[in-house]
């Protein structure tokens, strides 16, 4: 019997973690009040696998904003432009099917 009580323990710790995992996303954003903050903060200082989800969340956001703020060659932005047209002749000039 212990054995079941402990899988219920699981799946609500699962469940816990799953809320904190969604609330991550918007804690890391800065869109959550005081409150929320704070329970997020220190359900991370108690759960370690958690902290280390959070911690992948904030470095994947932090290279897609670095990665977001460069500026791409001006030679790789012509190119990019001209096969957009090419593209866009090919389309407008297939025979629909």
């Amino acid at each position: 019997m212990t054995h079941a009580h402990g899988e219920h323990a699981d799946h609500a710790a699962d469940a816990e973690c799953a809320d904190f995992l969604e609330r991550i996303v918007y804690f890391l954003d800065n869109e959550l009040d005081d409150a929320d903050c704070a329970d997020v903060r220190l359900h991370l200082d108690s759960c370690n696998p958690c902290l280390v989800k959070y911690d992948l969340q904030r470095t994947v956001k932090a290279v897609v904003a670095r990665s977001c703020s460069e500026v791409a060659p001006a030679d790789l932005r012509e190119r990019v432009r001209v096969r957009i047209r090419e593209v866009q002749v090919q389309i407008q000039v297939s025979p629909e099917r």
